[in-house]
């Protein structure tokens, strides 16, 4: 069927901009995914839940030039086995084992190693489905994860992680190598067990975007945000200016700072201490500006339901502009100095390339995606207010090695400063916060912001009582991830910390 009558048959759906739900069947299932893939059209998300009388339903989000299409599939029973999509999106593998970990409703799959468990619960619990009191008492069994191995004369393993000499999150990264060049990385992730779906299921509505918030603390706005657009849609509440206004500022800030804190990393990792000491500088002093302005460093409660939490005063936004003043002036000088260092340019030049032909195949998206030629941007291409008010223009490069990715972050980081010194000119005046209504049971509603590490996605499904019935958040990391075990074949393991810091995916988003 033509990609067109897919979206003529599926009807709006609560949320972000555009946002659509259609309808599948067992039949349908596959085929609307195949012609998706077929125009160029992405997944984002793909999740299950288990309904109160036993229902089942495995949703996933296509990300098409109309909008966003949430495709659900009803299932007559959790034990019926739902058409598997990793030959059509290679990203669904991971999303669909994460599923059956946490709901027990597995796919076709025919890679079904846990994903999540790690040993956390025993095979036949499931933290979605089942309350703790039904928790086997014994500890369960050692799972034998295999790993795929490469054979040959001279190929030998290194394993490296989970746990890492560091402040990092764990995440075990095995390489097949013959001398230092890399043959193949496998990665294993999920080892943090944060219960982060469960605990939703156990909070209010009007709550839980704290928590959305502490998803991946370094996308507290993005996710926040997603969760109380998804909210406030599904309550029917349109926000005042000024709160959108803010909520934007609050974004493009974490996305400075983080971009900030990438830039100086990379120099560190190239073996340019210099690099890391002056862009620290710049991302502590922004976030001293932020704390001064908006109360808070890392704006973890800043996005609340109907509005945003702390009032920006004049001298606060006074305090904004002269940060971001003296940090466009220096910016320009520290990315001639990244350029012209000849140490440091041969270390990004040509390392961790993923081509814009393999970018597109595996779905690589977000920031990583925009230095492989993937000119796609959520606030340029499906904009939430105030952004399509705004100047927007995409940063993309399509050499797709770890120089572009950093030549992106410059350039990010720079149109970042440009919209919030806009922000801060025409910010409109009156309330920052609107009272929101408990939505009603059944209401399902899909949050998306373009998060600095690319596009955030939150669904969110009320319950009886004003309670959460499920929600699932989706950080684009879960794409990028199986992309970086491409992007190092070929390099040489010391090159691998670098390659990785220049995707820096969160372990943090991906242990739900």
């Amino acid at each position: 069927m033509p990609l067109r009558l897919w979206w003529d048959n599926s009807a709006p759906l609560a949320g972000a901009p555009g946002a659509h739900v259609l309808i599948a069947t067992q039949e349908s299932w596959r085929q609307i995914a195949q012609d998706i893939a077929a125009s160029g059209a992405r997944l984002l998300a793909l999740w299950t839940s288990v309904g109160e009388a036993g229902n089942s339903t495995v949703r996933a989000a296509m990300l098409m030039q109309p909008g966003i299409l949430v495709v659900s599939l009803p299932l007559a029973s959790r034990d019926t086995r739902y058409p598997g999509l990793e030959d059509i999106f290679p990203a669904a593998s991971r999303m669909q084992r994460a599923a059956a970990d946490l709901t027990g409703i597995f796919s076709t799959d025919p890679d079904s190693r846990p994903w999540l468990r790690h040993m956390a619960w025993g095979r036949d619990f499931y933290p979605l489905e089942h309350t703790a009191s039904q928790a086997p008492l014994s500890p369960p069994p050692i799972d034998e994860y295999h790993f795929l191995r490469v054979e040959g004369d001279g190929v030998h393993e290194i394993a490296v992680g989970p746990v890492h000499a560091g402040i990092i999150e764990p995440g075990h990264f095995r390489f097949s190598v013959v001398g230092e060049k890399v043959l193949k990385l496998e990665e294993r992730l999920g080892y943090v067990h944060k219960g982060i779906e469960r605990r939703f299921t156990e909070m209010p509505l009007l709550e839980g975007h704290r928590l959305a918030a502490r998803v991946s603390g370094d996308s507290a706005v993005a996710f926040s945000w997603a969760y109380c657009q998804a909210l406030e849609s599904m309550a029917g509440v349109t926000i005042p200016p000024r709160a959108q206004w803010l909520r934007a500022l609050g974004l493009e800030l974490e996305r400075i700072a983080n971009h900030l804190g990438d830039l100086g990393a990379l120099g560190n990792d190239a073996g340019f201490a210099f690099g890391f000491t002056q862009f620290y500088r710049l991302k502590e002093s922004l976030l001293r500006a932020t704390e001064q302005a908006l109360s808070q460093r890392y704006l973890m409660d800043f996005v609340v339901p109907g509005g945003i939490r702390a009032h920006l005063s004049a001298s606060g936004a006074a305090a904004l502009e002269r940060e971001l003043t003296g940090l466009m002036q220096e910016l320009p000088k520290l990315r001639d100095i990244y350029d012209e260092h000849a140490g440091v340019r041969d270390r990004f030049a040509g390392t961790g390339v993923v081509s814009p032909e393999l970018a597109a195949r595996l779905g690589l998206i977000g920031l990583a995606g925009r230095a492989s030629g993937q000119a796609f941007d959520l606030r340029v291409d499906l904009p939430c207010a105030p952004y399509g008010d705004l100047e927007m223009k995409k940063c993309v490069r399509v050499e797709g090695d770890v120089l572009a990715r950093v030549a992106v972050r410059f350039d990010e980081v720079t149109g970042s400063c440009r919209i919030i010194q806009s922000l801060l000119r025409t910010l409109p005046s009156g309330p920052h916060t609107a009272p929101v209504p408990v939505p009603a049971a059944g209401a399902l509603g899909v949050g998306i912001i373009e998060g600095w590490r690319g596009p955030v996605l939150l669904a969110l499904e009320a319950g009886a009582n004003g309670q959460i019935q499920r929600c699932h958040p989706q950080d684009p990391s879960w794409h990028n991830w199986p992309v970086l075990e491409h992007a190092v074949i070929g390099n040489i393991v010391p090159d691998f910390p670098l390659i990785n810091k220049s995707f820096n995916l969160s372990y943090s988003g991906h242990d739900l």
